[in-house]
């Protein structure tokens, strides 16, 4: 009998499982495979509060006053990851940065300046930038840009180890080779049953399993995308402006990137709605060169030479807005899921809702995320 289960041992899990620790909660933590196995080796932890649909768009589909509060809540979220890192001591490279955001084949410059006004109107900081001043400022030729800061970049690795660890010496148990198969609800509590027949009982359960989402959740509020990334040795000099800012374009297809520091690119994108894509390894170097060309497209000087490829899938909502909710029918069984590419992101907003919930509390903003609000 445990008192939370959570399901997943990635980011999502750990922050989850960090917050119920605070609020006093008994936590076990179980996942089918090793601790960070699954999609959280995958991220190149380019953290940004900037949701993957702009705010003037997502406004047209889910109001101002929605849209807003999601966009002021994610960017408060990398903040407060910030302050969780500093406030462990996690040593996992986290550093603040800019986000420069350029026009493309999907939002060129028309839809840039409406941006703009739409995030300044929200209260977040957004320069928008013309062509002149694009290439004066960064030396790139896109027809417009917006860059303000708020962004930030990490080790996904070392930061979900860091707070694995700090949660099992506070008396967190992790079991992996559970695979959970099942949920039921059951009087005062709900009942877990794996693919090997185990059961486990828990007061509650929280599944934090990445694109893996349970059963119970409605198909159409989820759909799965592959993406890949690639990491590139620079040969030759890495413009100053690029250390302290990442760099991610309005297109179809589009491509994102960041520095290591060492000399290094992390680059990604070229997204597939095919959930299975990224398994093909046959169309691993064909991306992974696609995307070396992406980003000697934006800067031309730079000479790449690419040293790790891989690609994975994430889970994506149908308003761009991530699920966190009780699974329908289940008053003790949430999920944490369909977060886009604002995965550890939103996995700290995540944590702030459930933790609440489970408090007693109501978060002022977990009506964004519930899954009926996906229905409409």
């Amino acid at each position: 009998m445990a008192d939370v289960v959570v399901v997943g041992a990635g980011i999502s899990g750990a922050l989850v499982t960090r917050a119920l620790r605070l609020s006093g909660r008994d936590v076990v933590i179980v996942d089918r495979r090793r601790p960070l196995a699954g999609s959280t080796m995958a991220s190149t932890a380019l953290l940004q509060y900037e949701l993957d649909l702009p705010l003037h768009r997502l406004a047209e589909h889910v109001g101002w006053s929605r849209a807003s509060r999601a966009w002021r809540r994610s960017a408060r979220a990398v903040q407060e990851l910030g302050d969780i890192v500093r406030a462990n001591h996690l040593r996992c490279q986290f550093a603040s940065r800019d986000s420069l955001y350029l026009a493309g084949s999907r939002y060129g410059r028309v839809a840039l300046k409406e941006e703009a006004i739409a995030r300044q109107r929200a209260g977040l900081d957004a320069t928008y930038l013309d062509a002149a001043l694009l290439r004066d400022h960064y030396g790139i030729e896109r027809t417009a840009g917006i860059v303000g800061p708020g962004a930030a970049v990490a080790h996904p690795a070392r930061l979900t180890a860091g707070l694995l660890r700090r949660a099992m010496k506070s008396g967190v148990r992790l079991y992996h080779g559970a695979n959970v198969v099942d949920v039921m609800p059951i009087r005062n509590g709900v009942l877990l049953t794996t693919d090997d027949d185990r059961v486990l009982v828990a007061n509650q359960v929280v599944f934090c399993c990445g694109y893996e989402v349970p059963r119970l959740v409605p198909p159409r509020t989820h759909r799965i995308h592959s993406t890949w990334a690639i990491a590139a040795r620079v040969r030759g000099t890495l413009p100053s402006w690029l250390s302290h800012t990442v760099v991610w374009e309005g297109a179809n297809p589009y491509m994102y990137l960041r520095t290591l520091g060492d000399g290094y690119i992390v680059a990604g994108g070229r997204d597939e709605q095919d959930g299975s894509a990224h398994t093909d390894l046959d169309a691993l170097p064909q991306k992974a060169g696609l995307l070396r060309e992406d980003v000697r497209d934006l800067l031309p000087a730079l000479s790449l030479d690419v040293t790790h490829r891989w690609g994975g899938a994430f889970g994506e909502s149908a308003s761009a807005l991530p699920l966190i909710d009780r699974l329908p029918g289940h008053s003790r069984a949430w999920v944490v899921a369909g977060f886009g590419g604002n995965g550890i992101t939103f996995s700290v907003v995540a944590a702030q809702v459930v933790a609440a919930a489970l408090r007693g509390e109501r978060d002022p903003d977990a009506a964004l995320f519930r899954i009926d609000a996906h229905l409409r």
